[in-house]
């Protein structure tokens, strides 16, 4: 099974939000978080990552027009930047894409500060309950979606991927513009 398509594009969306509000971020970190296998990170994997966004924005344009059927070439090459970059597959690299689009999502882009999105989603749920300018038939469907994000969000696993993805966050915001 060809995950590696579908994980990027989830990966380069969750670092594109990385620069919007933390309640915005946190309403599309459950979409991104379900399939993601939890690692803990080291700076030599982020700093792979880094390296290996000038070689994966060569083929960006292939792997959007990609079908659900994986192109063997396409998937070749996406294994030779992996490796290239210092990881064993591109599955290791598109794990820690993940990872770090996980802590990217959670980081304040004002402050720096780390927001679990799973306590983010509460908050906005509470700040939903109890805004009385949400039309009650609009709240309604909020809520419902709030809730459901909250149960199939999971917790942040690896509380050291904060502060590693903390220490390169201006490098990983250079690469994915």
């Amino acid at each position: 099974m060809w995950r590696g398509r579908t994980k990027f594009k989830s990966m380069c969306v969750g670092l594109m939000l990385a620069g919007l509000s933390a309640a915005v971020v946190a309403a599309a970190a459950p979409a991104m978080a379900q399939d993601i296998k939890q690692i803990k990170l080291s700076d030599k994997q982020v700093q792979g990552f880094i390296a290996s966004q000038k070689d994966l924005a060569t083929i960006a344009g292939k792997l959007q027009s990609a079908s659900d059927k994986p192109d063997p070439a396409l998937q070749g090459e996406l294994e030779d930047i992996a490796k290239k970059h210092g990881f064993a597959s591109f599955a290791e690299l598109d794990d820690v894409a993940a990872n770090i689009s996980i802590v990217m999502a959670g980081l304040d882009p004002q402050t720096g500060s780390f927001i679990d999105p799973l306590q983010a989603l509460k908050k906005e749920l509470d700040d939903v309950k109890a805004d009385a300018s949400i039309p009650e038939a609009d709240k309604k469907q909020l809520v419902v979606e709030l809730e459901d994000a909250i149960k199939t969000t999971p917790p942040l696993e690896h509380k050291d991927n904060i502060e590693v993805v903390k220490k390169h966050r201006d490098a990983i915001e250079k690469a994915m513009q």
